[in-house]
């Protein structure tokens, strides 16, 4: 995969050259400059409608799919592109395309801006959101790009080679959501309690419950490897944190654990643990409180687990948070600029809004635990309450 690796760094220096004028090219350049070299570098015959079909409609009334690429004259592969710099949280793109995708029994679908490329199982038996199976941009991690798209080459998508991955990734999915669900929440999973008391004999069921109160359980899954045979797939991803509040948790491939949709065999009837409810003194509390109490170190590390990466910044003396070298008053400030490091400073308001006392987490200095800075502030209350 020379070709498109060699492809890909060319789309990187174009991106930044058009990131130094801040210039919009608008959705035929972007096709022209960053989308169809790569589609080319993938074996696929830009100047063969049979193979690489552009404005492609199933029916004639149909709304056009920008891509359709093609095996044996059948549609293999929807992509469907925007302008450079466009917003692809626009949730109208994925599901208009995966939708229509779905109709015509096209399974995979990608959507891109030239910078990141997003790949969708439209026939995957859950929510679209759910549908999402990677995401990269071009300008991060040059390798990583070049393996996800590799998936989509001529050669690979003949072999299917795909599907395979997909297998493994939304098995891991469901599995990893049934683990953090065992040990999310205040009160251990009742059935994971009973387990543990018929394989530990010499202990109480209060032992066992007070011993996972206090547990940090890490799940680490292979990431989805290359499919070229030549190279051994790598288990890379980040340690994932069973840690409350679930809604800060990330699955194996970067999708919030509370959107992730519970398999087919779940047990029914099993109840969510809610969040506890924030108080009016809780919400009058800041991080300064925080530490004269002595539940936050000065000097600490603070970690957010965001689209599938692990990002750090520091606590200081005086509560204020630094991220890059950047000085930020306030978690969610802190929390908003990774946001737009990693989807770029034409994030959407709506994606960049974050709660951040739920989306750090660091050490509480009295117990070790790793916590939200949320329930580090919970806690904080209950000491001065005492």
């Amino acid at each position: 995969m020379s070709e498109l690796h060699d492809a890909v760094k060319q789309c990187v220096d174009l991106l930044e050259r058009h990131r130094r004028r801040a210039q919009r090219i608008g959705e035929q350049n972007t096709k022209a400059g960053l989308i169809e070299p790569v589609i080319g570098a993938l074996g696929w015959d830009l100047f063969d409608p049979d193979e690489v079909h552009r404005e492609y409609r199933r029916r004639g009334a149909d709304n056009p799919v920008d891509y359709a690429l093609l095996l044996l004259r059948t549609p293999r592969l929807f992509i469907e592109a925007k302008g450079l710099g466009e917003n692809l949280d626009d949730p109208r793109w994925a599901n208009q395309t995966i939708s229509y995708a779905a109709v015509a029994g096209v399974e995979w679908v990608a959507l891109t801006d030239g910078s990141e490329w997003r790949v969708y199982n439209a026939h995957a038996p859950v929510p679209i959101e759910q549908k999402l199976f990677r995401a990269v941009r071009l300008e991060d991690d040059v390798d990583a790009v070049v393996e996800l798209l590799s998936l989509l080459s001529k050669d690979n998508m003949r072999d299917n080679r795909i599907e395979e991955l997909w297998k493994g990734f939304f098995v891991d999915r469901q599995v990893h959501a049934e683990l953090v669900e065992l040990f999310a929440g205040g009160e251990p999973a009742s059935d994971l309690v009973a387990l543990l008391d018929r394989r530990l004999s010499k202990l109480t069921r209060d032992d066992i419950r007070s011993s996972l109160v206090r547990a940090r359980a890490t799940f680490d899954f292979p990431a989805a490897a290359t499919p070229l045979a030549s190279r051994p797939a790598p288990a890379t991803s980040s340690p994932l944190i069973a840690e409350r509040p679930k809604s800060s948790l990330v699955t194996p491939r970067g999708v919030p654990a509370a959107e992730t949709q519970r398999g087919p065999n779940s047990s029914a009837g099993k109840v969510r643990p809610r969040k506890p409810r924030v108080s009016p003194e809780e919400r009058r509390l800041h991080l300064p409180d925080m530490i004269d109490v002595g539940r936050l170190r000065p000097g600490c590390a603070l970690v957010a687990s965001y689209f599938g990466k692990q990002h750090q910044a520091e606590l200081l003396d005086d509560g204020t948070i630094r991220y890059r070298g950047q000085v930020y008053n306030s978690p969610s400030g802190a929390g908003e600029a990774v946001k737009i490091v990693v989807h770029g400073p034409s994030v959407s308001a709506t994606t960049k809004a974050t709660d951040g006392l739920d989306f750090w987490h660091t050490e509480d200095a009295r117990t070790a635990e790793v916590v939200s800075l949320k329930e580090i502030r919970r806690r904080t209350l209950a000491d001065l309450s005492a």
